[in-house]
């Protein structure tokens, strides 16, 4: 339940859990930006909002598509 008042935070919700995505594909890398920093890091759970199965498969996706170079490792 969220605090009344000020400052009140509600608990983000883990956009792939909406959706009933299964799988995190890493060809979708247009999604998959959503989940990086401007300086290209992966944004932790605590702040992206994914359950933690879907931070593990989105974590995984993202290293898989800078493999094959369809997202950067740094931005610049």
């Amino acid at each position: 339940m969220p605090r009344k008042g000020r400052g009140g935070k509600r608990k983000r919700v883990c956009q792939f859990c909406v959706d009933k995505v299964v799988t995190v594909d890493y060809k979708e890398s247009n999604r998959l930006t959503k989940y990086l920093s401007e300086r290209g890091k992966i944004l932790p759970r605590r702040i992206s909002g994914n359950c933690a199965r879907h931070q593990r498969q989105v974590t995984l996706a993202i290293k898989r598509a800078r493999q094959i170079a369809l997202l950067p490792y740094t931005m610049e």
